[in-house]
């Protein structure tokens, strides 16, 4: 897995709880991102120690897969405790720093409101993150650093999308990356009763995504919120028809 240098910096940073969330909601995103030559990152808060299935040390071991399907430039796991992340301020400082580092330019986030009351908190404390990592006497070792766009991944919330982000030449890559959990998403007695079957696992995720890219237009996309309004320039160039 790549990891932290001083010299990376990524256009675009995904934070997530745990390894498999980003390849997800938006690992088609990350792969259209890359294709079009802009430095990924993804942040992985937990270690993934409480599943129901698999280890930590096989969710990293997955990672690597996956991040290299995802063309991710960079990615780092943190070691906040799985199933109970807070947002505490230790926890912010340690996304900010992160923030500093990499200096993105747009911060990808779950959305606030999810069944995993992980997923849910880290919408906000990125958010918070976010905010600190821009105050410059807040850890003064470092330069301050604040995103300039922050969106929210909304593929399981029952929400109206800000956008969508045209995913089909990547679907089948998107899919790979997933599937790279083996731990998680193989066949298997542990979480039977939780998971779904890996045989369903392909149709499901190809119909989300099919869903979603029918509102825009496309034939395959991953939805995103974002909290504030979009400016725009010229009517004539906006892209999804009406009618």
């Amino acid at each position: 897995m790549p990891a932290a240098t001083a010299d990376f910096r990524a256009d675009v940073l995904a934070i997530a709880a745990h390894r498999d969330d980003v390849e997800q909601t938006c690992g088609g995103t990350l792969l259209r991102m890359a294709s079009r030559g802009l430095r990924t990152a993804i942040l992985d808060l937990t270690q993934g120690e409480a599943g129901t299935r698999g280890s930590a040390e096989e969710r990293a071991r997955e990672a690597e897969d996956a991040t290299r399907i995802l063309g991710v430039g960079w990615r780092q796991a943190l070691t906040f405790p799985d199933g109970a992340i807070e947002d505490t301020i230790q926890n912010r400082i340690a996304i900010a720093r992160v923030l500093r580092t990499l200096r993105p330019r747009v911060v990808i986030l779950p959305y606030w409101q999810a069944r995993h009351p992980d997923h849910a908190i880290v919408g906000t404390l990125g958010y918070h993150a976010c905010f600190l990592a821009g105050l410059r006497k807040i850890n003064a070792d470092s330069e301050p650093h604040r995103p300039f766009k922050i969106v929210y991944a909304s593929l399981y919330a029952d929400v109206r999308p800000s956008f969508i982000v045209d995913i089909t030449p990547f679907i089948e890559q998107r899919h790979q990356a997933l599937m790279a959990y083996r731990s998680q998403y193989a066949n298997q007695v542990a979480g039977s009763g939780l998971f779904v079957p890996e045989e369903e696992i392909r149709e499901r995720t190809f119909a989300e995504a099919r869903h979603y890219g029918l509102l825009a237009g496309v034939r395959y996309g991953e939805p995103f919120v974002q909290k504030e309004v979009s400016l725009v320039d010229d009517l004539t160039l906006l892209p999804v028809q009406s009618i």
